[in-house]
């Protein structure tokens, strides 16, 4: 399997005051040592190209939220420039997300009419940049952006032509189920981010009850296997329709402080791999 990793499983987020960072070569040691020989940027600078070289680790490519909706902003400066660094490293897809213009993702304004045929034409417009590129593009439905829920997903789907990073996590938090969205939707999956989720927290943030912070640092995400994501079938799902593209490991996490060697979320992926490792 096309495995690869991502710094946010370590609890480094690009969202201001997520929690403790941190530092890239602590991540990196762990990352490696447990054998994974490919990686997400994380944050913008974070793992950069020639830090991911030194190591070994392959370049995957990384997640760059952008404000799509609002025609007084234009994206592609932003773009692009994320798009420079992804080509100067090798890493092929890029990760978009429709973001609302807000710090983290514990809301979203409501999007006009007029927004969504913005972001859906800036879709296609990204996609078309990054492919002349050699770089793929992925929206990437998330919680707390305009894509969140399935009648988003559908609508991008239906009126735009970019392929999807399916988020296992983010989808289920949205109310999508992602084996099914994965039998429905095969041909336009171009990237996968694998996560884990609890059912019960999952259901309080999608009705408002808990922001989606708070239920990150409560435990949303669990190590692939122990959540109620029914990842066997979606992995099956997609090989079964010809995927031949990276699943990333991904548990969301928000650390208060530095852990002691040998623990903390390093045990989290050491379990994930495990599980992946017993699937067929």
């Amino acid at each position: 399997m096309r495995i690869a990793g991502a710094p946010i499983s370590w609890g480094v987020c690009e969202v201001p005051g997520w929690g403790y960072q941190m530092r890239p070569d602590r991540v990196l040691e762990e990352l490696s040592g447990l054998g994974i020989a490919a990686s997400e940027f994380g944050p913008d600078g974070f793992l950069p190209g020639p830090l991911l070289a030194a190591r070994g680790v392959t370049a995957v490519g990384g997640f760059v939220p952008a404000v799509l909706h609002e025609p007084d902003h234009d994206p592609l400066p932003e773009v692009r420039a994320a798009l420079d660094r992804f080509t100067a490293a090798g890493a092929g897809t890029l990760v978009l997300a429709a973001a609302t213009g807000r710090d983290g993702y514990d809301g979203r304004p409501d999007v006009s009419p007029d927004g969504w045929r913005t972001l859906l034409a800036r879709l296609d417009g990204i996609a078309a940049l990054a492919a002349s590129l050699g770089v793929t593009a992925a929206l990437h439905p998330h919680v707390g952006t305009v894509v969140e829920g399935p009648a988003e997903v559908e609508r991008v789907l239906d009126g735009s032509g970019i392929g999807l990073c399916l988020d296992t996590g983010h989808l289920l938090v949205g109310g999508t189920d992602p084996a099914a969205l994965a039998r429905h939707a095969a041909s336009r999956v171009a990237h996968v981010h694998l996560k884990d989720v609890a059912a019960a927290p999952a259901a309080a943030v999608r009705d408002g009850r808990t922001a989606y912070t708070a239920a990150v640092r409560d435990g949303l995400y669990r190590p692939l296997g122990q959540g109620d994501v029914d990842l066997t079938a979606l992995v099956s799902a997609l090989e079964s329709a010809g995927y031949t593209g990276w699943y990333v490991m991904e548990q969301d996490t928000v650390l208060a402080q530095e852990p002691p060697p040998g623990t903390g979320p390093l045990e989290d992926v050491r379990a994930s791999l495990e599980w992946l490792a017993g699937v067929r």
